[in-house]
């Protein structure tokens, strides 16, 4: 059996999600790297769009989520994981994860990331 999935990987937006208020006035860099499982493999034999999950539409529906501030990445990451499984209810599992680029809070490091994995079965 073949099991296909769909990758998207380092998206980058600059976008207002934070607890303090600096964070929602000044923002900050994210990363979002998303892997999709859906059974498209029709298009592996097709070579149709119809037969897959169109990329452009997901980085769009990531874009729309990302622009909407929000206090907390895990709530970013909740809402682009079920804007998408409305948008392709053929998902089977997603792994998502948003990661804040240097976050400030003071430390020497490159991201603070979280990371979602559901499964639809």
């Amino acid at each position: 059996m073949m099991t296909t999935k769909i990758r998207l990987r380092q998206m980058r937006f600059y976008a207002y999600h934070g607890v303090a208020a600096q964070e929602n006035r000044v923002g900050n860099t994210f990363i979002v790297d998303l892997t999709l499982t859906a059974p498209i493999e029709k298009a592996t034999r097709t070579d149709e769009l119809e037969d897959t999950i169109n990329y452009a539409a997901v980085y769009e529906i990531v874009r729309e989520e990302m622009a909407i501030p929000s206090k907390l990445i895990e709530h970013v990451a909740g809402r682009i994981a079920r804007a998408l499984r409305e948008a392709f209810p053929e998902i089977t599992a997603i792994e998502l994860t948003v990661s804040k680029l240097n976050p400030p809070f003071g430390g020497d490091l490159h991201s603070a990331s979280v990371i979602l994995e559901e499964h639809f079965c």
